[in-house]
């Protein structure tokens, strides 16, 4: 395994481990939890914690516009040939079939010295127009990406120019602002579907504001 990659792999066992875990106590929980095949619903919601970036428009965009509406959240960078687009692409079928109330999905940045809001903002509207990008210092998206278990990292390419390995990974957070499911890729657009119309109910826990869309 090259050693560019192999710390991300490894990152990547590690949520899945996480995940498995968690799908394994959720067995126990009865009703309580939504039964999803595409990913996990975790025992306990995770706070993402405090952070400060700004979206494709140059407005700030902090925890508290995570609160009020479910999300669906995904790290990645725009010149990426191909797990991004994909995924986003998905996204975006499955945002529309599933027509989950209110929900939406947030790109995070991992190359915010490229991705600037107007970069993000044409690149995510190509996929919907309702798809927010979230941009802002290498420091504020490391902290996030970290807490999430998140990692990526720059890899150089011939003539100066580089890339970025990192993890793909889609979480699921509720109108509190909180990770209640993590999903993994590949995903199978029909599952994925069925498994956010099975969470909708349960999106609603943790809202602290009236249910809005940003």
């Amino acid at each position: 395994m090259p050693l560019r990659t192999g710390w991300i792999v490894l990152t990547c066992i590690a949520i899945c481990a996480a995940a498995a875990a968690g799908a394994w106590i959720a067995r126990d929980l009865g009703p309580s939890v939504p039964r999803i095949s595409s990913g996990t619903w975790l025992p306990q919601p995770r706070s993402v914690g405090r952070f400060s970036l700004i979206d494709q428009d140059g407005a700030p965009f902090t925890q508290a516009r995570l609160r009020g509406a479910p999300s669906l959240l995904y790290f990645g960078f725009t010149h990426c040939p191909d797990a991004c687009p994909t995924t986003l692409a998905n996204l975006a079928r499955v945002l529309r079939a599933a027509a989950v109330p209110h929900l939406r999905v947030i790109f995070v940045t991992v190359d915010p010295a490229r991705d600037g809001p107007t970069m993000l903002g044409a690149y995510v509207r190509a996929f919907d127009p309702q798809f927010i990008g979230l941009t802002g210092s290498q420091r504020a998206i490391d902290v996030l990406a970290a807490r999430l278990g998140v990692a990526f990292q720059k890899i150089a390419l011939p003539g100066g120019d580089y890339t970025i390995d990192h993890t793909s990974a889609v979480f699921l957070l509720d109108a509190g602002g909180r990770v209640v499911a993590i999903f993994s890729t590949p995903f199978d657009s029909a599952q994925l579907t069925q498994d956010l119309r099975r969470t909708a109910r349960f999106l609603s826990a943790g809202l602290t504001v009236p249910t809005r869309r940003s």
